[in-house]
């Protein structure tokens, strides 16, 4: 009776389940009544046999969760409770807060190439930039790297200088440079024809003809002159012409 007692106030704590605690009836409850008890627990042993039923369940659980655990975390092989003899809930959740920490990793991680993926773009550069084998690759790449730097400052200086915006593009540069060339070659025929006091083309090919049919043998007159009066300065022709006379 004393035993029953305790387990009744056990079963009326504030933290026992209120599925293990029913009031009795009938012939129980009355022969309860007579020896002052008021427990109703006739039912606790249907409730124990299902509660040692789940026990058994729980380790079938943890067994099946450390082989799901050993598939997706290979590298985590401790579990010290295996060696003991009950399981208790913490462990099964320790073991599927370590699987869904593992899974929602993978899937932040999940944006990381494949290695067919990065097979497939050092592929790609073999074929754009002519590269043979896997060990020229970050030789080219480094080439490439430094090409890509000059030619980075090139476009940059040049905008400076031709007072591009930086965002031009190279066709806007290759046209400015176009055009400067025109101007620059259109002064220099301006210029031709000012010094040779003509604004025709053919009268500079003439110009130019006369001048090759002349210059020659003025050169070698005055060649003869040095030579002849022992001198090695053109302007020293006419002084040394006038002490003969």
């Amino acid at each position: 009776l004393k035993v029953l007692s305790r387990i009744d106030s056990i079963l009326r704590s504030p933290r026992a389940p209120p599925l293990i605690f029913r009031p009795s009836k009938g012939p129980v409850q009355n022969y309860i009544k007579e020896n002052g008890q008021g427990c109703g627990f006739e039912h606790l042993p249907l409730t124990i046999e299902m509660w040692a039923d789940q026990l058994m369940a729980l380790k079938d659980l943890h067994r099946s969760l450390r082989r799901l655990s050993l598939e997706l975390l290979p590298w985590n092989t401790a579990d010290p409770q295996d060696k003991r003899e009950s399981i208790r809930v913490e462990d099964l959740q320790l073991i599927v807060d370590a699987i869904l920490e593992e899974l929602e990793n993978k899937e932040k991680n999940s944006q990381t190439p494949s290695l067919q993926t990065l097979s497939a773009i050092v592929s790609h550069f073999q074929k754009l930039f002519d590269v043979n084998s896997l060990n020229g690759v970050y030789p080219r790449m480094n080439e490439v790297y430094i090409k890509l730097g000059e030619m980075t400052n090139a476009m940059r200086n040049l905008h400076e200088l031709l007072e591009l915006d930086s965002s031009a593009p190279p066709t806007a540069v290759v046209d400015t440079v176009g055009k400067l060339c025109d101007i620059i070659n259109k002064n220099v025929t301006e210029q031709v024809q000012q010094l040779l006091g003509t604004q025709d083309i053919h009268s500079i090919i003439n110009k130019l003809e006369e001048h090759e049919c002349f210059f020659p043998p003025f050169q070698a007159l005055i060649q003869d002159l040095l030579c002849l009066l022992e001198i090695s300065n053109v302007d020293d022709i006419l002084p040394a012409v006038q002490n003969l006379k």
